[in-house]
C-alpha cells in the first residue's frame, strides 16, 4: 500500500479514536463541576452521589485518553518529519504550550482533587474540579490553534524554506481556531449530556432503586442537550465560511480556484476527495437528529414524572449517546480530508511532510498504532458500561462518605 496513505490513515484512525475520549471529558468535567457546586453550595447528599458518580466515570475516561494522546503525538516524529522540519516553529508552539501550560496543570490537580475526598475542605475540593475543567478547555484550545493554522495559516514568515512565527496574537486569535475551540466546547457538553441522559435511561427503564438520583441525572442531561445542541450547530455553520476555495461552493468558482493553484503549485488534485462529501453528509444527518431530539425534550421537560415513566424515550436516548461522536468525527473527517493535498494549506503539501522512511516501517507503524489504539477504545469502553451498569453505590471515587460516630450511635425514633 501507499506509504503516504498509510500514514495519512494511521493518523486519521489515532486522531479520532483520541477525540472520542476529549469530546467527553471536555463535556463530563464541566457537569461533574456544575453538580459538585451545587452540592458544596446545598449540603445536598444526592448531589455529592451524583458527584462521585459521574465524576468516577469521567476519571476512567480521561486516564484512558491520556494514554491515546501520548502514544497519537508519536506520529508526527515517526510519519511527518517533513512537516516539523518545515513548520515545527509553528506548528509545535501551541501543542508545547498545551502540553506545559495546560496538561501538566489538568492532572495534577485531578490528582489533588481524586485524592483529597474529605481530606480538604470542600471549597478547596470544589476549587480544584473548576482548575481541572478550566485547564480542559486550555489545553484544547491550544490543539485547536495548531489545527487552525494548518487550516489557515496565519502570523509567520518562510524564511530559507522554514516557517518562523512573527505573530504570536495572530496565530492565537486565528479564526478558524477561535470558532473550532466552541464548536468543540458545546459539543463536548452535547457529548456529555447525551451521555448522562442515556446512562439515566438505562437505570429508569430498569427500574432500579435509584429512581431520584437518575430522574435528576436525567433532568440534567436533556438539559444540557437542549442548551448546547443549537450554539454548536452555529459554530459549526460559521466555519464554512473559512473552508479551502476548493471545497466549497459553485462549480466556476472552484474551477477558477483550482486553475490559480495549478499556475502557482503545479498540477495536483486539489479539489476535495469524495470521502469530505461523505463526512459532510454524516455530519448533517448527525446534526438533525440530535437537534429533533432536542426539541422533543424541550416540549416534554416541564413533565418530570414522564421522565420516569416514558419507556420509549429511555430507549430512544440511549440509542442517541452514539451521534454526538458520529457528528463530531465525519465533521473532523470533512474539514481534514477536504484540505487536501495540502497539510499546511498553500505553504506545505502532504507528500512533502511525509518522513524518508520505508513502506515497511510505516507499514510496522500502522499496524502497531492501530492494534494499541482499538485496545484501548475496547477496554475504556468495557469500564464504562461496567462501571455506568453498578449505578451510585457501585462508586468508589474518593472512598465511602464519612459517618458521623455521633449518628451512628444514636438511635433513631
Amino acid at each position: 500500500m501507499d506509504p503516504l496513505m498509510l500514514a495519512r490513515v494511521q493518523f486519521g484512525l489515532t486522531a479520532g479514536t483520541h477525540f472520542l475520549f476529549v469530546a467527553l471529558t471536555l463535556g463530563l468535567a464541566t457537569l461533574v463541576a456544575l453538580v459538585q457546586t451545587r452540592a458544596a453550595v446545598t449540603g445536598g447528599a444526592v448531589h455529592e452521589r451524583m458527584t462521585r458518580f459521574w465524576g468516577q466515570l469521567y476519571v476512567i475516561n480521561y486516564a484512558v485518553g491520556i494514554v491515546t494522546g501520548l502514544v497519537m503525538e508519536f506520529q508526527f516524529g515517526l510519519n511527518w518529519g517533513g512537516m516539523t522540519k518545515v513548520t515545527g516553529g509553528v506548528f509545535g508552539a501551541p501543542l508545547a504550550m498545551e502540553t506545559i501550560v495546560a496538561f501538566f496543570v489538568e492532572s495534577t490537580f485531578l490528582g489533588l482533587w481524586i485524592f483529597g475526598w474529605d481530606r480538604l475542605n470542600r471549597w478547596v475540593h470544589l476549587a480544584l474540579i473548576w482548575v481541572v475543567t478550566l485547564t480542559a478547555y486550555l489545553s484544547a484550545y491550544f490543539v485547536l490553534v495548531a489545527n487552525g493554522w494548518l487550516q489557515r495559516p496565519v502570523g509567520y514568515e518562510m524564511r530559507d524554506g522554514v516557517a518562523r512565527l512573527t505573530d504570536l496574537g495572530a496565530l492565537l486569535t486565528n479564526p478558524p481556531a477561535v470558532l473550532a475551540f466552541f464548536h468543540v466546547l458545546f459539543g463536548g457538553l452535547l457529548t456529555a449530556g447525551l451521555f448522562m441522559a442515556g446512562v439515566s435511561g438505562y437505570h429508569l427503564l430498569r427500574r432500579t432503586a435509584e429512581v431520584e438520583f437518575f430522574r435528576r441525572s436525567m433532568r440534567i442531561g436533556l438539559l444540557t442537550l437542549i442548551l448546547s445542541v443549537f450554539p454548536a450547530v452555529a459554530f459549526g455553520g460559521m466555519q464554512f465560511q473559512y473552508t479551502q476555495p476548493t471545497k466549497s461552493g459553485s462549480a466556476s468558482r472552484m474551477a477558477s480556484m483550482v486553475a490559480d493553484f495549478t499556475a502557482r503549485f503545479g498540477p495536483d488534485e486539489y479539489r476535495a476527495p469524495a470521502l469530505a462529501a461523505v463526512g459532510e453528509a454524516l455530519m448533517m444527518t448527525a446534526w438533525t437528529l440530535m437537534l429533533v431530539l432536542a426539541l422533543v425534550a424541550l416540549v416534554k421537560f416541564p413533565f418530570g414524572r414522564w421522565l420516569e415513566r416514558g419507556r420509549v424515550f429511555h430507549v430512544v436516548v440511549m440509542l442517541a449517546v452514539p451521534l454526538p461522536y458520529v457528528a463530531m468525527l465525519s465533521g473532523w473527517v470533512f474539514r481534514e480530508v477536504g484540505r487536501q493535498p495540502w497539510m499546511v494549506f498553500g505553504v506545505l503539501k502532504t507528500r512533502d511532510a511525509l518522513s524518508e522512511v520505508g513502506a515497511g516501517r510505516i507499514t510496522a507503524s500502522f499496524v502497531a498504532f492501530a492494534v494499541l489504539f482499538g485496545v484501548l477504545f475496547v477496554v475504556n469502553a468495557w469500564l464504562l458500561v461496567r462501571f455506568a451498569r453498578r449505578g451510585p453505590e457501585g462508586a468508589r471515587l474518593g472512598g465511602a462518605p464519612p459517618v458521623e460516630a455521633s449518628s451512628a450511635l444514636t438511635p433513631t425514633f
